[in-house]
Parts: structure tokens; sequence; C-alpha cells
């Protein structure tokens, strides 16, 4: 049984899918390489990762489905599950076929796994709009730590983006070292290298680092990628707000 395996990122995972869409090489599943486990069983085929081919598959989407399956795509993507890309592609098999109507082709379990997954993203990139907590560290540098279930830091950018569009600010996924910075022209995504685990009397160290990293962030141009009750406020949420810390 063949396996694609692809370098984790969107790019990737839309090469793979070109390959498998236009090519004689069928694969079972799509896998992430940080998935995939080898045995005995599948040839793994690693798949490169190639900009004109993840572009076309892009642009096919859009123009050929639909700007909807463009974002269920991307939505599932973020999710970062095992099986996300081979829904993905389970999926688009279907979409490039029927063209916009495979989203209410909600019989079919490709289709219906698709959609789970994107709501479920669109779901917490929602919530954590009203859960996000900022502070303000130093000067007019405001702070955000976040811990999300998906991978959703882009997907909340473009809001305070636009609301908190004259002040500096960081929004940081501490669970993915990965950060969505605003220099009051534009945001984009960048990886943060350190640890939020300070202790009451290392706040203005804590500070101090953030303050650093969000410089180094804004100034090294390689680094962007502008392209990455308890129903409503579950308890894995709360050590960010300030309205449940501790007094």
């Amino acid at each position: 049984m063949i396996i694609f395996v692809y370098d984790n990122s969107f790019e990737g995972l839309l090469t793979a899918i070109y390959e498998a869409y236009y090519t004689d090489i069928k694969p079972r599943a799509i896998v992430s390489d940080e998935y995939y486990e080898p045995n005995l069983i599948d040839n793994r085929i690693y798949i490169e990762s190639d900009i004109t081919k993840s572009n076309k598959v892009y642009e096919a989407i859009k123009k050929k489905i639909s700007q909807d399956a463009l974002r269920h795509v991307y939505h599932v993507f973020l999710s970062e599950l095992k099986e996300a890309p081979t829904v993905i592609y389970k999926y688009l098999l279907i979409a490039f076929r029927m063209g916009y109507q495979v989203d209410f082709l909600l019989t079919n379990q490709h289709v219906l796994n698709m959609h789970k997954i994107s709501k479920k993203v669109s779901r917490e990139k929602h919530r954590m709009l009203g859960l996000t907590r900022f502070q303000l560290i130093k000067e007019d540098f405001y702070y955000a730590p976040i811990e999300p279930d998906y991978h959703i830091i882009g997907l909340l950018a473009p809001h305070f983006a636009n609301r908190m569009a004259d002040q500096h600010w960081m929004i940081h996924d501490v669970k993915r070292g990965a950060a969505a910075v605003y220099d009051k022209k534009e945001w984009f995504l960048t990886e943060v290298d350190m640890k939020l685990q300070a202790s009451v009397g290392a706040e203005e160290e804590l500070y101090q680092e953030l303050w650093k990293t969000y410089f180094k962030s804004i100034s090294i141009s390689e680094r962007r990628n502008p392209k990455l009750q308890k129903n409503f406020m579950p308890t894995r949420y709360w050590k960010f707000l300030t309205e449940k810390k501790q007094s």
C-alpha cells in the first residue's frame, strides 16, 4: 500500500495532493512526516514541497470548487490531526468532480468528516476571539498567551490587526512555540523559542525576554509568514484569563 509523506507544511500537503491527483500513483493515505511510522506493509513515498504545484492546487480548489472548500481545506489542515491530510485528499477527489455542490453531499462519509473537523477548528477560532487576553507589558507592547487545541493563531491575527491597529502586539501559542506579531503595519507568523515558565519574582525578566523576542521577530524578514459557563469557557483556557487568575 502506497503512503505519501510530506513535510508538515500546507504547501507540502498541496504538493502531495497534486502528485496523487495528476500522476498514476494513487496513495492509500497522505501523512505528515510528524506522524508517519515506518512499517513493513506500506510503500512510503516522500513528496518534496513544490511551490508551483501547490499553487496550482490552491487555485484549482478556489476556481473549480469554491472559496468555502478552500476554507474547509485550510481549517482541516490546521487541526493537525493525524488523519487530516487523508480526509482532505478524499474530500478533494470528490470535490474536483462535483464542484461547489460537494458541500451539500453530507451523506458521503468523506465530506461529512471534512465538515466535522472544519467546524471544530472554526468553533475554537470564534471561542478564542473572546478568550484571548492581552497584557500591557512594556511601553505600548501588548502580549497574549494562548494554548488552543488547534493551530489557529493565523486565523486570530487578522481580527486583532483590525481591532488593535494602533498597537504593537504578540499572540503567543505557548504549546507550539509560535507567535503572531503585529508591528502597526502588518502581522506575520514567527517562531518563539523561549519558554514561559517564570515564577512571580521573575516577571520583569520574562517581560524583558518577550520584548527582545518581539524585536528579534520583526527584524528577521525571513521568519515572516503572512500566509501559519464551561461550554463557552472551558477550564483548559482559564490559566490565561485575567479574570480567572487568583490574587
